[in-house]
């Protein structure tokens, strides 16, 4: 593996960390479903408490996974993967390219 790919394998580390937690895939499929939730929609969807949630999005947030936006007093959260797919689609191209690369 060239360290090119192995610098990009680390910068997704904290995307597969996020995505390795189960409560967070979860909220992650409820967005992919409903493209924008309330934590109170999150929470009455799923089997965690509120502060679980809170605490979960708040991760995500962190992640550069989700997006926030105010409506009023509530805040709504929603899918915002650009970056982490960019990522991820680099990593790809990176191990497609040390397969394709004989060694010398």
């Amino acid at each position: 593996m060239s360290k090119r790919t192995l610098n990009i394998l680390s910068e997704c580390i904290p995307v597969f960390t996020m995505l390795q937690d189960e409560n967070r895939q979860q909220i992650l499929m409820l967005l992919f479903d409903n493209k924008e939730m309330s934590v109170t929609e999150l929470t009455e969807q799923l089997s965690l408490s509120r502060p679980a949630v809170s605490h979960h999005l708040k991760l995500l947030l962190d992640s550069k996974l989700l997006k926030v936006t105010k409506n009023g007093k509530e805040r709504i959260y929603s899918i915002s993967m650009d970056s982490a797919v960019s990522q991820l689609k680099a990593l790809l191209a990176s191990l497609e390219n040390d397969m394709n690369t004989t060694p010398e």
